[in-house]
């Protein structure tokens, strides 16, 4: 089973969520929670999806890492 990186943000009155390494697979919720909820659900039907339309389904490629904004 793959393992795609995930981003979700504060978007207003809402959060909303992307996989950076499947272009297009984009979710929205009320709460950080719900938008992560979605996006699982928006990533099995996007590849699925990919594959009933005889795409190759992108493998993930990126790392996730966290940057200290206060270290030296």
């Amino acid at each position: 089973m793959a393992r795609y990186a995930v981003v979700i943000e504060h978007a207003g009155g809402n959060s909303s969520a992307y996989a950076p390494d499947l272009p297009g697979c984009v979710t929205t919720g009320r709460t950080l929670d719900e938008a992560e909820r979605e996006i699982r659900e928006a990533i099995r039907f996007h590849i699925e999806g990919l594959k009933a339309d005889g795409q190759p389904v992108p493998a993930p490629s990126r790392g996730v890492t966290y940057a200290d904004a206060n270290a030296a």
